[in-house]
């Protein structure tokens, strides 16, 4: 038994996490916790908007507690010095991760962190060097890698229908959300490239292999945020193969591959996002006409859960998926130095 507990009552982990987590053998939720002011405030507030801000998370935390039992707990702090939690799940935003994962490790307790793993590849390499030396699991939630359907379109490619691939794309992005969103606040670790982007890299290092490279990048912005809204970037790998990617924060919808052959091209448009249950297709386009051929269904939020419980079990696992996420943030670190210059 895996006892975990979540740091901050957030939506994804309402809506998302702790449905998938209920799937699970080995977890129990054991309860999430609330900031106290000093956590959640950097500087000093008048008690009034403080008292209101937390109450709206206390709040929330007893929607957690009424639908999916737990503790509440009074602060961070509070749930990670506990010895009723084994692990947790953290789903603040970017700029916090750091500080929190690390705290986290200290008090001896497993990570299971949100995408992005840290704003920089210092912050992800120093948690790994913590996590390594007290034999503990780190995992980042980059839940489509583990989805079924991916194996499904590189069995298409690998059958030849489009012929030789000359070229992949990759697009994500998504309208603007609502006004008060982490993810344009530069203090909170907000960026497209930590957002969306993140996933971009990671599909095109999937695509790429071991040997891929961010070549080109390009970061831009709006009047209205002092984070990149957009962006793009152009990976190879040591063949010469090509991905080109593309992000954004303010954009219509997509959420696309493209795999552009010899022979013909592969289209999916719900490649990196595809919910629990949720069957997708593919359309294959060649000079003897158009295909749409159905993809499997799968649910990658719990496929994720369960590989933070194999590196919980597992110290190989761990190593293993120490690397990935050191690969990760080695890719953010060359597209953020390439973005720069």
């Amino acid at each position: 038994m895996i006892r975990i507990g979540i740091i901050c009552p957030s939506e994804i982990a309402f809506r998302r996490f702790l449905p998938a987590l209920k799937e699970t053998k080995e977890f129990v939720y054991a309860g999430v916790a609330v900031a106290n002011k000093e956590e959640w405030f950097q500087e000093e507030v008048e008690q009034e908007k403080a008292d209101a801000i937390l109450g709206k998370e206390r709040e929330k935390a007893e929607e957690f507690q009424k639908n999916y039992g737990g503790e509440i707990f009074d602060g961070y702090e509070a749930m990670l010095s506990s010895d009723k939690i084994d692990a947790v799940y953290l789903p603040l935003p970017p700029a916090l991760h750091y500080q929190w994962a690390k705290k986290a490790l200290s008090y001896g307790k497993h990570v299971f962190l949100e995408k992005p793993f840290a704003t920089c590849k210092k912050e992800a390499m120093d948690l790994i060097a913590i996590a390594k030396e007290k034999g503990l699991a780190l995992h980042e939630n980059y839940m489509f890698v583990f989805h079924d359907q991916l194996a499904a379109i590189n069995e298409e490619i690998e059958s030849g229908s489009i012929g030789d691939v000359r070229l992949y794309r990759v697009s994500f992005g998504f309208p603007r959300r609502a006004a008060g969103d982490f993810r344009y606040n530069k203090a909170l670790g907000g960026g497209a490239i930590l957002d969306c982007g993140g996933y971009t890299l990671k599909f095109g290092n999937l695509l790429l292999g071991d040997t891929a490279k961010v070549v080109h990048a390009r970061k831009n912005y709006t009047d209205e945020f002092d984070v990149d809204v957009y962006g793009s970037a152009v990976m190879e790998n040591e063949k010469g193969d090509t991905v080109q990617i593309s992000f954004g924060m303010d954009n219509a919808y997509k959420c696309d591959l493209e795999v552009w052959g010899s022979k013909g091209t592969l289209f999916t448009g719900r490649v990196l996002t595809a919910p629990a249950g949720f069957t997708p297709n593919m359309i294959i386009k060649t000079q003897d006409g158009e295909q749409v051929k159905e993809l499997p269904a799968d649910d990658t939020f719990l496929k994720s859960i369960e590989c933070f419980e194999a590196c919980v079990k597992d110290a190989d696992k761990r190593v293993e998926n120490y690397k990935v996420i050191e690969r990760q943030a080695e890719l953010l670190e060359e597209f953020l130095e390439l973005a720069e210059k």
